[in-house]
């Protein structure tokens, strides 16, 4: 459907063999990929580009001579709602109305949202990834204290997770926020000083599964944050997805 990378650190490192690595799997997720990558100060740096990874130069460039950050996201999308287009390609960025960067990337589909429908008349693209974006910077309006973010994030993820495939990472230029709620698709492999998430294991070393149905939070490769247990396991379901294709096929 789509994967994810992510790396939070606590220094800048180099990630070119996992980035490598990721983009060779755009064989067969082939509708574009992102990197938003960020530096001490939290200032994200955005590129994108609707179009298989492993057909594009202007990865081979950023790639040549070694990619060094501090934290990072990396997409490579297999369309299910929405054109090829760079508007539909991940990473998404955006302020709240605090004035607050976040950054998000999805691995999943949001089936039951009525919470997220208005957005359809305002976004940029078509995908109900954007959507959930612009609908989680809204629900920040007035909330500036750390603690009061954590908690308002724990209750939309397990909210927003009924009925839905809800694999995020968000970033909002302190902490990156993970979760997923389907099994066997995110794993992390954690290090001195650092830590990486990805769809599937992108070396031989050592990747544990990520807990499902929680909310984890990181800053600088050390875990700060994690939320209790929901109940909103999502199970790929083939039927229900044609069922969502084919609704979308006659808008």
């Amino acid at each position: 459907m789509c994967e994810v990378f992510g790396v939070s650190s606590d220094r800048n490192i180099d990630v070119i063999e996992e980035l490598k690595e990721f983009f060779k799997h755009g064989e067969y997720n082939p509708h574009g990929w992102g990197i938003a990558s960020w530096d001490e100060n939290g200032s994200v740096t955005l590129v994108k580009e609707p179009l298989n990874s492993t057909c594009s130069e202007k990865i081979v460039s950023l790639l040549s001579d070694g990619f060094t950050c501090r934290g990072m996201f990396a997409h490579i999308r297999r369309a299910t709602i929405g054109h090829t287009s760079y508007e539909n390609t991940h990473p998404f960025t955006g302020k709240d109305a605090n004035g607050r960067e976040w950054t998000l990337v999805h691995n999943g589909t949001i089936f039951e949202s009525e919470e997220l429908l208005p957005y359809a008349d305002v976004q940029e693209g078509e995908t109900d990834s954007e959507r959930l974006f612009l609908y989680i910077l809204d629900q920040y309006d007035g909330v500036t204290e750390e603690k009061e973010r954590f908690e308002l994030m724990d209750s939309l993820v397990a909210r927003l997770s009924e009925g839905n495939k809800l694999n995020l990472l968000i970033f909002d230029g302190e902490n990156l926020y993970v979760h997923k709620n389907e099994a066997g698709t995110m794993f992390r492999k954690t290090c001195d000083g650092y830590v990486y998430f990805a769809t599937k294991p992108l070396d031989n070393e050592i990747w544990e599964e990520v807990p499902i149905n929680r909310l984890l939070i990181y800053r600088d490769g050390r875990q700060i944050y994690e939320g209790p247990a929901h109940e909103h396991t999502y199970v790929h379901d083939e039927e229900q997805m044609n069922m969502l294709l084919m609704e979308y096929a006659m808008l």
